[in-house]
């Protein structure tokens, strides 16, 4: 829908690039409203921005339908995907360590949802816009299914398979119910004892399911699921053929979420610059397939791709070396200057318009 800027409140979703009287975005679609955005549309004196119909929180944004500038813009994966973190956060805050999981409630939750994404392309690139730090947690276990089924999907699972990965990986931090929820949304470093805690989570999470009517495969994911391939992992620290492939999996889908969300202790990252990162410093602990198909389903560039900097330049993609996927040259809109992003390691991709 189209509203007023006046209209805006904070959680709203920019599903369209707001111009000013410039030749780039003044705010980029797929922003969440905060309230610099607010002062920024007034300075401007925008008079209409596009928004999803609801909040980044799950609620229906609600105004005064007489000033709605109607157009009818549907967002239903961004829709259904906050509507399934709000049910999300009610379910986990209704269980406590003696509850018995509903597990036919989360597939009839999650099964929707993972059914859309995994046939988006843009998914990986889309879903760490979506979310409010103070409520990673929710965002974060909502996320996981999302991105492991599309990632499982592109490396030929079945769909039975498939629907087992997104289980696990939903259940995967259940165990942060017993006491760690809190731990885990802190704004500080852990202590030894409380990172001793986080490291249990896997066991915790295995023990509210192991008498669930689940696929072994399932229960097995959800235990490993932080195990690497170098026996690094826990907790268990078992190494590369003895962790199971769903693990391993949801293991590249945890890691590429966190490192590409907004935390209550750090900004966002670039889903490009966390690729770099991961087949950098990870190439050892993770599962090459999974990470080569995360890097191959984000970085499909092609001549004419128009992008967003690191720097705040735009510009035009005109050549990828195949050895260097991530850091290709661009044309600067400004000067049609061309960057080497090889040779410049301090710039890099933050976005495809």
């Amino acid at each position: 829908m189209k509203v007023h800027p006046q209209q805006l409140i904070p959680g709203c979703l920019i599903i369209k690039d707001v111009m000013g009287q410039t030749l780039t975005p003044i705010i980029p679609k797929n922003t969440v409203v905060e309230p610099i955005h607010l002062q920024v549309l007034k300075k401007f004196k925008v008079l209409e921005v596009e928004i999803a119909n609801k909040l980044v929180n799950g609620d229906v944004f609600e105004t005064d339908q007489q000033e709605v500038i109607t157009e009818e813009q549907e967002m239903p994966f961004y829709e259904q995907y906050v509507d399934v973190v709000k049910k999300t956060e009610g379910l986990f805050k209704s269980w406590d360590h003696r509850s018995k999981v509903d597990v036919q409630k989360i597939r009839e939750l999650i099964y929707p949802l993972i059914e859309q994404g995994e046939n988006k392309s843009d998914v990986l690139l889309k879903m760490h816009h979506y979310n409010k730090p103070e409520n990673y947690f929710y965002y974060h276990i909502v996320s996981m299914p999302v991105i492991a089924t599309f990632l499982a999907k592109q490396l030929g699972y079945s769909s039975k398979e498939r629907l087992n990965i997104a289980l696990a990986a939903f259940l995967s931090d259940i165990g942060m119910l017993k006491d760690q929820e809190d731990i885990y949304l802190q704004n500080r470093n852990l202590t030894q004892e409380e990172f001793k805690k986080i490291r249990q989570h896997p066991v915790e999470s295995y023990r509210f399911i192991e008498n669930l009517p689940v696929h072994q495969d399932v229960k097995v994911a959800v235990l490993q699921h932080h195990e690497r391939i170098d026996g690094s992992g826990y907790p268990m620290g078992v190494k590369a053929d003895k962790i199971h492939p769903f693990a391993n999996i949801i293991a590249v889908s945890d890691i590429f979420h966190a490192m590409t969300s907004e935390r209550v202790y750090r900004r966002k990252q670039s889903p490009y610059k966390v690729v770099e990162e991961l087949m950098k410093e990870h190439i050892d602990k993770l599962d090459m397939k999974v990470l080569n198909q995360l890097v191959k389903s984000i970085v499909n560039f092609s001549n004419g791709t128009q992008v967003k900097l690191s720097n705040n330049e735009y510009g035009t993609i005109v050549f990828t070396d195949e050895r260097h996927p991530t850091r290709p040259l661009v044309k600067l809109a400004k000067d049609q200057e061309i960057i080497n992003l090889i040779e410049d390691k301090s710039i890099y991709i933050e976005e495809i318009l």
